[in-house]
């Protein structure tokens, strides 16, 4: 693999792990809405992603391979389809006539585990890519004083 490819995959993690956490982070945000414009509770986001070979020829090649070259790209985010949950809060103005409140299918344990994960994603992407630009560093004083 070509200090390039290194650079794009790395790349396109952290444009990855950044709309993973900003999901995550409006999941958080909205853990007590229950209204949104539609008159539901808020509904938990996931993030859909998808392996793309990486751009050129190097990357078709290694993908051909079977190497480890491919990007990863934010296909969609999507409404989490699990059930709302139900609480009895009688003296909620959103209360059905039996006092039962809608809330949002987020579980802010879950929420703060899964922005660890993409925290610590975006760290070990970000290090990647400084690696990959150290190297090119060295390669050049290398070649410069060659």
């Amino acid at each position: 693999m070509d200090l390039e490819s290194a650079l794009q995959i790395s790349a396109s993690g952290l444009k990855a792990n950044r709309a993973w956490i900003e999901v995550t982070a409006s999941n958080l945000a909205n853990v007590n809405t229950t209204k949104t414009a539609n008159g539901l509770p808020y509904q938990r986001k996931t993030v859909i992603y998808q392996a793309s070979p990486a751009d050129g020829f190097q990357g078709v090649l290694a993908s051909a391979m079977g190497g480890d070259a491919d990007k990863v790209k934010v296909v969609d985010v999507v409404p989490d389809g699990s059930d709302f949950k139900q609480v009895y809060d009688p003296g909620n103005p959103d209360a059905d006539q039996n006092g039962i409140v809608q809330k949002p299918n987020i579980n802010p344990v879950q929420e703060m585990a899964n922005l660890v994960d993409a925290s610590r994603s975006y760290e070990a992407n970000l290090a990647a890519l400084e690696t990959a630009k150290n190297l090119a560093i060295k390669s050049i004083s290398i070649g410069a004083g060659a």
